[in-house]
């Protein structure tokens, strides 16, 4: 029997557009509840989605009111949470919490939550008592894994056990030292890899795969070639979805961004200023005034 995630949506997911309050979108209409099934409706009829990383209800809040389809609980906790090098580090139970506030912010966005490092790769049975970890404890709907062709066993096992898998190919961030840092994937001949790489996430059951850093007309082939939808990170437009870390796309982190994200706004500008103000008011005596206290 199919798991609910996949199975046909009603009528109204089917066409329900975006819900009351949120901002004004464009003309595709998107259902109340994103599942699986309309991410391939997405891909089937030429419709593009968004994915952004979420790591606490209040964002996801906002995310799922703006309209994100879908909302990642990246390992990158580890580097925009936690201040760690590398999203090695991160441990399940530290994502489960991530995953679980995600879950209580969001109603109607498809969340997705990463597996961490050293939670998947060992065998099968490893991958599956994770993947079940995530759904029965954050409430999660999907999980993300990274790994070539080699992990498609790990993917077979999971969906079998009734757990949706996104893939994840080119570069992996888990694999940084094995690849020497960070590095455009599937250059040249290695652009046979990478197609290689998603046809195996596919034919193991994953429901859509995430192509990061490779080049443009790589990403393409891959979205042509394969039935299921592709997210892209720095792997060009020709994706069905695409993907970015929200600290980078809305200016809060103060280093170095990757060429692949566009920066949207300055949050860290706008806070530094406000909370600049506020301090500024305190060390005067402006706040707090009358009309902030109580009689």
């Amino acid at each position: 029997m199919s798991s609910p995630e996949h199975a046909a949506p009603t009528g109204a997911e089917q066409s329900a557009p975006y819900g009351a309050g949120a901002p004004e979108q464009s003309t595709s209409l998107t259902p109340k509840r994103v599942r699986t099934v309309h991410l391939q409706q997405f891909k089937e009829t030429g419709q593009k989605f968004s994915m952004l990383t979420a790591y606490d209800a209040m964002i996801a809040g906002v995310f799922d009111e703006a309209g994100i389809e879908v909302l990642l609980v990246g390992d990158s906790a580890a580097n925009v949470m936690m201040r760690r090098g590398t999203t090695l580090p991160i441990t399940v139970d530290e994502m489960l919490v991530f995953s679980k506030s995600v879950v209580n912010g969001a109603s109607r966005a498809l969340v997705v939550a990463d597996l961490p490092f050293g939670s998947y790769e060992a065998s099968p049975a490893q991958a599956v008592e994770t993947g079940v970890r995530f759904l029965k404890e954050s409430g999660v709907h999907a999980v993300k894994m990274e790994g070539d062709a080699t992990m498609a066993p790990q993917v077979r096992a999971m969906v079998s056990a009734g757990i949706p898998v996104v893939g994840h190919v080119g570069f992996t961030p888990q694999s940084e030292h094995a690849m020497g840092g960070y590095r455009v994937q599937g250059r040249g001949e290695a652009a046979a890899q990478v197609l290689a790489d998603a046809r195996a996430m596919e034919e193991a059951g994953a429901f859509s795969v995430v192509l990061e850093m490779v080049p443009s007309e790589v990403a393409a082939e891959v979205e042509s070639a394969l039935r299921i939808p592709t997210i892209g990170i720095g792997a060009g437009n020709a994706t069905t979805g695409q993907v970015l870390v929200w600290q980078d796309m809305l200016g809060l982190n103060n280093g170095r961004l990757p060429k692949f994200v566009k920066q949207y706004a300055d949050l860290r500008g706008v806070i530094s200023s406000a909370v600049s103000s506020y301090r500024r008011d305190v060390l005067s005596g402006e706040f707090p005034a009358p009309e902030h206290g109580f009689e």
